[in-house]
Formats: structure tokens, sequence, C-alpha cells
């Protein structure tokens, strides 16, 4: 594919960069869509490379683009069920626990 008056020299890609990565992550792609996305991905470092062009010596870097904070409670002990209890209502309990029928092994 040629380059185009907004793709800057090194920044292009090929029809066939596009099938050489497609078939390396076992990709099966039509050659239409090969050169679809050999359009879309020029125009993507194309941009790229309109951004590599803004002077950003002022801008401090980030981590990300809003800003957050974890939002946790303390863990603190709180009152609870009584285990005698919940097991006195459980449809079956065995050594203080819920029984539950197994699942594994029963071939």
């Amino acid at each position: 594919m040629p380059a185009t008056s907004d793709t800057p020299k090194g920044h292009q890609i090929s029809a066939a960069d596009v099938a050489k990565v497609a078939r390396l992550a076992r990709l099966d792609i039509d050659e239409n869509k090969i050169e679809k996305f050999t359009h879309q991905l020029s125009d993507m470092l194309s941009h790229f490379a309109d951004i590599d062009t803004l002077d950003l010596t002022s801008v401090e870097p980030m981590t990300q683009a809003y800003p957050l904070s974890n939002v946790l409670r303390d863990d603190t002990e709180m009152p609870c069920l009584n285990r005698e209890e919940v097991l006195a209502v459980a449809p079956a309990a065995e050594d203080g626990r819920f029984r539950v029928p197994p699942i594994i092994g029963l071939d």
C-alpha cells in the first residue's frame, strides 16, 4: 500500500504486514478484511505520529486520566449470626458445618 500524504515516512504498514501478523496470531482473515485493517492501522499510526509532534514537555506524566482513590472501610469486627442458630435451619449440617452434596467424583 503506498504511503498517503498524511502518513509520515517510516510509519507505513503494508497489507503483507497485516497478513503476517494475522497469520502469527492464528487469525483467519480474508483479503477484504486485510485491506480494511491495513487502512485502519495506517490511520492509527498517522494519528500517533501527530501526537508525537506535540510539545508535551510541560505536561506532567500521570498513571490514569481520572483521579481515583480506594474507598475502603475499616476492617472492624461486627456482630454476626450465631453458628448454632444458622445450622439449626440448614437443610443438612454435620460437624458444625453445612453439608452439601458432592459434585466431584460421582462416576
